[in-house]
C-alpha cells in the first residue's frame, strides 16, 4: 500500500490523481463542498492510500462503505458524521451512495472567513483522529439543513459568497461542538505520542497567535518547542515525523506561509508590517522566504488574490 501513497494539496488534486471527475471540485478559495453521489457513479469503488493537506467533513445521509484512516478501519452507516483533519493517511471504500455531502478546507481559509483563532473556539480541529459519530434523526436534520444551505451558497456568484459561507460554517462547527464535543480537549485524548503532537500543534497555533498580536518578535526554533514539553530535540522530531509525516521545521514553514496568506488578504497591511508580525528581521528576507515557498512574491500574491 505504501508504494501508493499519494501526498495531496486539495481535494481537486486527488481527484484528478485518482482519475476522478472535476467539474463539481473548485478548490482555489480554500474551500468545496460537493456530493459525492454526483461524482461516484461506478460502484464499488475504493481509493488509493493518501495524504490530505486540508481539513474534511463527511456528511452521510445514507450510505454504506468503509473509511480507513492510518491503522483504524471504520464502517460507514446511514447519519454519520467524519472529521479529518491533515496529516493521516486515508483509504476510502464506497459499495452504495444515496446522499452524502463531503465539505474540505484548509487553515488559510478558516483562518479568514470562519474565525482568526478558530483553534480556541474549536479546539477539536486539532486531534489527529476522530471517530466517527451517529446522530439521531433529529439532529443530523439540523446539520443536514446547514450544510444544503453552505451548498447553495457555493453556487452563487455572491460578491459576499466566502462571508456568507464562513458564517454558515461558524454555525455548523457550533452544532458539531454541541452534538460531539461540549467538553473535549484534544490534548487529553490518546496515547503518549498522540498527546505531544496534540501539545506540539498547540503550541505552534499559540506561538503565532502571540506573534499575530505583537507578544513576541521572533519565531521559535525547534530547540523551543522541545523544551516547553522537557523532551530532547531528536525525541519531539522523531514523534512528530512519524506521527505526522510531516518535520516540525515543515509544519512551521507551512504554519508562517498561511499565516502570511492570511495577512497579506488585509489591503491595510504593508508587507514591511507582515514581515515583522511573523518575526523575520528584515522585509526582504520574508520576501524571499515567501517566494521559495509559493513561488511568488509576496506582491504578486496579493495582486492575485485582489483580481
Amino acid at each position: 500500500m505504501r508504494s501508493e501513497n499519494i501526498i495531496v494539496e486539495d481535494l481537486r488534486e486527488l481527484y484528478e490523481s485518482i482519475g476522478l471527475p472535476l467539474n463539481k471540485i473548485d478548490s482555489s478559495s480554500g474551500f468545496t463542498i460537493h456530493f459525492l453521489q454526483d461524482t461516484f457513479k461506478n460502484l464499488p469503488y475504493k481509493s488509493k492510500s493518501f495524504r490530505p493537506n486540508y481539513f474534511s467533513f463527511l456528511f452521510i445521509d445514507n450510505a454504506y462503505g468503509k473509511y480507513t484512516i492510518d491503522d483504524k478501519v471504520f464502517e460507514v452507516n446511514p447519519k454519520t458524521v467524519y472529521f479529518t483533519n491533515p496529516g493521516n493517511y486515508r483509504i476510502f471504500q464506497w459499495e452504495k451512495i444515496t446522499d452524502v455531502c463531503l465539505i474540505t478546507f484548509d487553515e488559510a481559509y478558516l483562518k479568514k472567513h470562519v474565525h482568526a483563532d478558530v483553534y480556541n473556539n474549536f479546539s477539536f480541529l486539532l486531534t489527529e483522529t476522530v471517530e466517527p459519530r451517529t446522530l439521531s434523526e433529529i439532529e443530523f436534520n439540523h446539520i443536514k439543513e446547514l450544510y444544503k444551505l453552505i451548498h447553495k451558497e457555493y453556487l452563487l456568484e455572491s460578491p459576499f459568497k466566502n462571508e456568507i459561507i464562513g458564517s454558515l460554517m461558524v454555525v455548523l462547527l457550533l452544532k458539531i461542538k454541541e452534538y460531539f464535543f461540549q467538553n473535549y480537549n484534544p490534548i487529553y485524548e490518546g496515547n503518549r505520542s498522540s498527546q505531544i503532537v496534540k501539545t506540539f500543534k498547540r503550541n505552534l497555533e499559540n506561538h503565532f497567535k502571540a506573534l499575530r498580536k505583537g507578544n513576541q518578535e521572533k519565531q521559535l526554533r525547534v530547540q523551543d518547542y522541545a523544551d516547553m514539553q522537557f523532551l530532547h530535540v531528536n525525541y519531539l522530531s522523531n514523534v512528530i515525523s512519524n506521527k505526522t509525516g510531516k518535520s516540525i521545521s515543515t509544519w512551521i514553514s507551512e504554519k508562517t506561509i498561511t499565516e502570511a496568506k492570511v495577512m497579506l488578504q488585509n489591503q491595510k497591511l504593508a508587507v514591511k508590517e507582515i514581515s515583522n508580525k511573523l518575526g523575520f528581521l528584515e522585509s526582504s528576507h520574508f520576501s524571499n522566504y515567501f517566494k521559495k515557498h509559493t513561488s511568488l512574491s509576496p506582491a504578486k500574491y496579493r495582486e492575485n488574490y485582489s483580481k
